[in-house]
């Protein structure tokens, strides 16, 4: 194929394109809006998501309700009732389910939701949710673009399936080599939902084991919601500064939540509560909305906050979870 000198259109997805690429737009915003001093950004979850999560929002949530996903946050936006929100659904599992079941969605990029789907099916026969599918790391890429300042990510897979005539991507011919590439739009949500194992008063945070990509989330959202196992001092960040993941600049807010991540679980803090999985999995998978809407009742709604959820739980349980942690990697963060 002939090289060009310009970049041409070959076919473009026919999906809707929720959160269009803004670079200019974006880092506007993050001059304005972002602090840039050491500021104590401790809070509750009630402040911060009363504070930077508005309906109509685009939001992106690292990781998921099985491993390290930021479920107190996710819990506390369905207990205000936030609505017509959007989401990057990458690695989601049951977190879309969830959400959507709790009124809270209207749109939703697909990477990866998992089988608990029955909330999104009735929401879409209902045509109060739309969909664009993706994939995860197609997803992932468009977050990385967005975190970069860029328009778009060029990328080798996607084109020529049924998931790119889905999609709101486009084929392009490349000037460099006259072959066909894939372009992604750049990714940048409203806000980030992201929980970690350890993070200071300004919001320099720490993960520890598996995770996805939240650097590129918290680079590419224009408010990043911080919820964190412990708060530790920062004399400890600046004598191991190669351990921070997230850098304070780009964090609105630091929520101190231990056990955020349940029933899920923190590599090296707790294993996952596999009982209360089972029962928020069948929930997701009830054909009718009873078991969701009870779940919901008794778990997000019927609790006032996180700690009044855990209360609910249990200690005992919370600190078996913690006993077979440590028995199981060998160590305890």
């Amino acid at each position: 194929m002939k090289k060009s000198e310009t970049i041409e259109i070959i076919a473009e997805g026919q999906g809707n394109l929720f959160q269009p690429p803004d670079p200019d737009g974006f880092r506007a915003y993050v001059r304005s809006h972002k602090p840039k001093g050491l500021v104590n950004k401790i809070m509750t979850e009630q402040e911060a998501v009363s504070k930077f999560v508005q309906d109509g929002d685009y939001t992106v949530v690292d990781c998921n309700m099985f491993q390290r996903g930021p479920s107190s946050l996710v819990r506390e936006v369905i207990r205000q009732r936030k609505k017509n929100l959007g989401i990057a659904g990458r690695f989601t599992y049951m977190d879309v389910a969830v959400l959507t079941a709790g009124g809270c969605l209207d749109r939703i990029d697909v990477g990866f939701i998992g089988v608990s789907m029955a909330p999104v099916t009735r929401a879409l026969a209902a045509g109060t949710v739309k969909l664009a599918e993706w994939t995860n790391s197609g997803l992932t890429m468009r977050l990385q673009a967005g975190a970069m300042g860029l328009p778009y990510m060029p990328a080798r897979f996607l084109g020529g399936t049924d998931c790119f005539k889905y999609s709101g991507a486009k084929l392009a011919t490349d000037p460099f080599t006259g072959k066909p590439v894939t372009l992604l739009p750049a990714l940048n949500p409203d806000v980030a939902l992201i929980h970690v194992h350890q993070c200071d008063m300004y919001g320099n945070a720490r993960i520890f084991g598996s995770n996805i990509s939240p650097k590129e989330a918290a680079g590419a959202s224009k408010k990043v919601i911080i919820s964190t196992e412990e708060i530790i001092d920062t004399e400890d960040i600046r004598r191991h500064p190669g351990n921070t993941t997230i850098p304070y600049y780009l964090v609105d807010a630091v929520v101190e939540a231990p056990f955020g991540g349940y029933p899920g679980e923190v590599q090296g803090v707790y294993l996952s509560d596999t009982d209360h999985s089972g029962k928020l999995f069948m929930a997701t998978n009830d054909k009718g909305s009873d078991l969701i809407d009870k779940y919901l009742q008794e778990y997000v709604w019927g609790v006032k906050s996180h700690q009044d959820f855990l209360e609910k739980i249990g200690l005992t349980r919370l600190m078996e979870l913690r006993r077979q942690a440590e028995i199981k990697e060998g160590y305890r963060l």
